[in-house]
């Protein structure tokens, strides 16, 4: 059971601005114990978009005025299914936090978030 605390945490810190891999975390978990495939995939993903939302969450609270960002142009032409990509590195927390800074809807943030996140994680669990 510490070990899932232990997923959890790597795959929350990791959709932060903390720089760490959660895929590499998973796949240590998996090779422990891989007959806990979904369990560990559903933990996973729970605390990684839980990060996410934590960043949005920073973004809500950053006064806006204006900005020229990759990021915001990105949501801004494409809308909220962007943040499906999220789970990318280097853009993914740029992208929670201009979606939670352009205030768009924080339940569909979280669904297209836990979609990718859930993706990248079964891609990664099935490789395992």
């Amino acid at each position: 059971m510490e070990e899932l605390f232990g997923l959890f945490l790597a795959s929350f810190a990791a959709a932060t601005l903390v720089p760490l891999p959660s895929e590499a975390a998973l796949f240590a978990y998996l090779m422990a114990y891989p007959e806990r495939a979904a369990l560990a995939v559903a933990v996973a993903t729970v605390g990684n978009t839980a990060g996410g939302m934590t960043t949005y969450l920073l973004g809500r609270v950053v006064p806006q005025k204006k900005i020229d960002s990759k990021a915001l142009k990105g949501i801004q032409f494409y809308g909220t299914p962007v943040v499906f990509f999220a789970w990318l590195p280097l853009i993914g927390d740029a992208l929670c936090l201009a979606a939670g800074w352009l205030r768009v809807n924080w339940i569909a943030a979280l669904c297209f978030m836990t979609a990718g996140r859930l993706a990248r994680y079964i891609v990664v669990a099935y490789f395992a």
